[in-house]
């Protein structure tokens, strides 16, 4: 059913796969993250305001399609933003990092007050810095948080938010003594430390973490230390950072093999166990818990993008749509400062293509989330998305 650790030795660009996006420049404080800056270039909220989209056109056959996708949803956004005019500008990047910057830099001397994409972590962190200066905001496709800080802003879901989520809720089950299993590579180190973070900010307890390779023998040479792990501690839960295309698929056959099953320990998944479809049939994680946008906004975005353009959005397309949400919503105010580091992260957040979500002041997000579970091969909901900040979850 599953190419079984075929592709975990190559790398991750896409955000919706754990990735490891490189730096650049990294001893620049923009490239560091920390606090954004509450700055930006003032705007006429009476006039249209200039927007600059990078999206990945003039790349690979998969950037195009991608390109195409976010530049339809951000134009599908536009048409919701009622009195509020939006002068979409999009610039092509190839998916590159100095394309991007150079983009960046003649998107502001165009008169963009504000960057939206572009899409892989390396591009966006150039970007940032190549306008930093102008103090122009950007707020990227990525969810690589290493480069979130200054005037960059991530609007990918992060490893962060999805693990606060998860043992959140564990924490309110009853599974609160938690056992880390993750791959020793950059993506699987920083899903670790994100659960880790959420653990102890949610009063849970780490009972332990396991290390494997990216090779079959390794993941199998874990397994028993799992289960001496979780044996030892007395531990409720397992935290697994893999997914359906690296070593979930083995370790959802061989951890119920040696006794570590759903109904005796908790798996809870940093990834979306949903996709693709077939992973729902793997019988190891029938009962297992994750974390997904809100199902009714993302069939919502889903029916309206196919309604204008006659196919299904890219699983990313909707971060395009979000940023012009949060864009049109804030211009709305007639605020001259409304596009600024401080306006972008005001508390109530803003809806968007998958429910809500809020931008915060280190350039991170936070996003409302459903936990789910899998029964029968079936995704059911256990506690809904929340509507607003400050409900579960928050």
């Amino acid at each position: 059913m599953f190419a079984i650790m075929r592709t975990i030795r190559k790398p991750f660009r896409l955000l919706i796969l754990p990735i490891f996006a490189m730096l650049l420049s990294a001893c620049d404080p923009a490239a560091l993250g920390g606090l954004s800056s509450a700055g930006g270039p003032k705007i006429d909220p009476s006039a249209p305001v200039p927007v600059a989209l990078l999206i990945p056109r003039g790349g690979s056959a998969a950037d195009n399609l991608l390109a195409k996708n976010l530049e339809n949803a951000a134009r599908l956004a536009i048409r919701d933003l009622g009195g509020v005019k939006i002068d979409l500008r999009v610039y092509g990047t190839a998916g590159q990092a100095s394309t991007a910057a150079t983009a960046a830099t003649q998107a502001v001397s165009d008169g963009a007050k504000i960057i939206l994409g572009p899409v892989y972590g390396e591009a966006a962190n150039a970007a940032g810095l190549a306008v930093a200066a102008s103090g122009v905001n950007v707020l990227s496709f990525s969810n690589n948080t290493t480069i979130a800080g200054g005037n960059v802003f991530v609007l990918g879901p992060t490893f962060d938010n999805t693990a606060n989520r998860l043992v959140s809720y564990a924490k309110r089950a009853g599974k609160s003594k938690i056992v880390v299993l993750h791959a020793d590579d950059i993506g699987g180190q920083l899903g670790r430390n994100a659960i880790q973070q959420a653990i102890a900010a949610n009063g849970a307890t780490l009972s332990g973490t396991v290390g494997y390779a990216l090779s079959q023998e390794a993941v199998r040479a874990s397994v028993p230390k799992v289960k001496a792990v979780m044996a030892s501690s007395g531990a409720n839960a397992l935290f697994m950072t893999s997914n359906s295309s690296t070593a979930l698929p083995l370790l959802a056959d061989l951890l119920p093999s040696v006794g570590v099953t759903n109904s005796s320990s908790q798996y809870i998944g940093l990834t979306r166990w949903d996709i693709p479809a077939q992973t729902l049939a793997l019988p190891g994680i029938q009962g297992g818990w994750f974390a997904l946008p809100d199902p009714g906004a993302s069939a919502a975005f889903a029916s309206r993008y196919n309604a204008a353009y006659g196919e299904r959005p890219h699983d990313i397309a909707g971060l395009a749509f979000d940023g012009i949400a949060a864009i049109g919503s804030l211009v709305k105010s007639g605020n001259k400062n409304a596009l600024t580091g401080g306006a972008l992260t005001q508390g109530a957040g803003f809806k968007g293509a998958n429910g809500i979500f809020r931008l915060r002041a280190n350039g991170t997000n936070e996003r409302g989330l459903a936990v789910a579970t899998i029964r029968n091969k079936q995704v059911v909901l256990l506690e809904a998305a929340p509507r607003a900040f400050g409900g579960a979850g928050f």
